[in-house]
C-alpha cells in the first residue's frame, strides 16, 4: 500500500500549491522575501518605526463553513477568516503585515480549495497584508469527503507610543459605530439551528432579507476595517479606543477596550438594526437578551474618540462611504455596558 490507499494524495497537494501560486503573489508587499514554497515565511519589518511592536491574532469561520459545503459556495469564507484576524489586530492600532492558513480537510478538492484560497487571497488584498504562507493537510476519516475547516493567523505593527490598551480612553469619549455587513463570522450555529428546525430552506426569499435567499444573507461576508481605520488615524483623527464587535455581541465586547472603572452607556435607538436580525429574532423566537448576546446587531466595530472629535471622525467615515454614528459615550462603572434594551 502507499499514502494514496490511506486517502491522502501528495500529487494532488503539488498540483493545489501550484494552483493557487498566482493568488498568494497577488498579495505580496515589499517586505516580502522569497517565494511560496519554503519551510516559512520571510517577511522583513518595515522601515520608519522606532519602537515597533508586533501585534497577534489568530481566529476562525466557525460553524458558517456547514453552510458554505452545504449550498457549496467556498469564495466568500476566505474573506471572513482573513477579517476575523484582521480587525482584531487593528483594534490595537495595528497595521496588518502578513496572514497565514491553516486549511483541514477530508480530502484535497483542488477546485474547492482554490475558492477559499481566492477569499483568502481578496482578504488580504482588502487589508493590505501580504499572504506569506499556510498549510494543507488532508486528514482523510477525520473529516469527511467535501467538509474542511479553517484557521488563520495574522501579525501587524504599530509604533509603541501610537498603541491602544484602554489607557487612552476618557469618561465622556463618544463611541462611534461602523456598520456590520450582516451577521459576519458569529452566532451561525444558532442561525443554522433556526433553519433546521424549521420548514425553511436556505433558497427561500423570505420578504424581510430583501431578495436574496437565507444562503446568500449568511455566507455575506465579514467587513473588512482595515483600510479606513488606519486612514483614520493616519488623518491623525484622536482615536482612543476600538472594539471589533464578534462572538458574544456588543456586551461581551465593546468593554474590552475600555480602561479600569469605566463602562459604556448604549443608546439603542441610535442606530438602525438591519432586517437580518429581526427576521431572526421572528423566525427562532429570540429574545432580545439572546439576540444582543449572540449577534453583532448590524454594528460591526466601534471607535472610542473625545467629544470634539465625533463630527469629524462621523464626516471622514462618510468620505469613505461608511455611514458610522455615535451610539453611546464612557462613562464610569465597572466594565460593563449599560443601556441595553433588556434586563441584565
Amino acid at each position: 500500500m502507499d499514502y494514496r490507499d490511506a486517502g491522502v494524495d501528495v500529487e494532488a497537494g503539488r498540483a493545489f500549491v501550484d494552483q493557487i501560486r498566482n493568488l498568494v503573489h497577488s498579495t505580496f508587499r515589499p517586505e516580502v522575501i522569497g517565494g511560496l514554497g519554503g519551510f516559512g515565511g520571510c517577511f522583513q519589518l518595515p522601515t520608519g518605526f522606532k519602537e515597533p511592536v508586533l501585534v497577534s491574532g489568530t481566529d476562525g469561520v466557525g460553524t458558517k463553513l456547514k453552510i458554505a459545503q452545504v449550498l457549496n459556495r467556498h469564495d466568500t469564507v476566505g474573506i471572513d477568516l482573513v477579517a476575523m484576524c484582521v480587525n482584531d489586530v487593528l483594534t490595537s492600532g495595528a497595521q496588518p503585515l502578513f496572514f497565514l492558513d491553516y486549511v483541514a480537510t477530508g480530502k484535497l478538492e483542488p477546485q474547492q480549495l482554490t475558492e477559499v484560497v481566492a477569499g483568502i487571497a481578496a482578504g488580504c488584498r482588502s487589508a493590505g497584508c501580504a499572504l506569506l504562507g499556510g498549510e494543507t493537510a488532508e486528514m482523510p476519516g477525520f473529516y469527511q469527503v467535501g467538509e474542511y475547516d479553517l484557521a488563520g493567523f495574522c501579525v501587524g505593527i504599530v509604533e509603541k507610543s501610537q498603541m491602544l490598551d484602554g489607557s487612552q480612553v476618557k469618561v465622556g469619549d463618544v463611541a462611534i459605530a461602523l456598520p456590520s455587513a450582516g451577521v459576519h463570522s458569529n452566532g451561525l450555529s444558532l442561525v443554522r439551528k433556526i433553519v433546521d428546525t424549521t420548514p425553511l430552506d436556505w433558497d427561500e426569499r423570505p420578504q424581510l432579507l430583501g431578495g436574496q435567499t437565507i444562503g446568500e444573507a449568511f455566507l455575506k461576508p465579514t467587513q473588512i476595517y482595515v483600510k479606513p481605520v488606519l486612514g483614520a488615524l493616519q488623518a491623525e483623527l484622536e482615536i482612543h479606543g476600538m472594539a471589533h464587535i464578534t462572538g458574544g455581541g456588543l456586551p461581551e465586547n465593546l468593554p474590552r477596550c475600555l480602561g479600569k472603572n469605566q463602562s459604556i452607556h448604549l443608546q439603542p435607538d441610535s442606530w438602525t438594526i438591519p432586517p437580518i436580525f429581526q427576521w431572526l429574532a421572528e423566525v427562532g423566537s429570540v429574545s432580545a437578551e439572546a439576540m444582543y448576546n449572540t449577534f453583532n446587531m448590524g454594528i460591526g466595530f466601534v471607535l472610542l474618540v473625545p467629544p470634539h472629535q465625533a463630527e469629524q471622525t462621523i464626516n471622514f467615515f462618510q468620505s469613505q462611504d461608511i455611514c458610522a454614528v455615535v451610539i453611546g459615550e464612557v462613562i464610569n462603572g465597572s466594565g460593563t455596558l449599560t443601556g441595553l434594551p433588556f434586563s441584565t
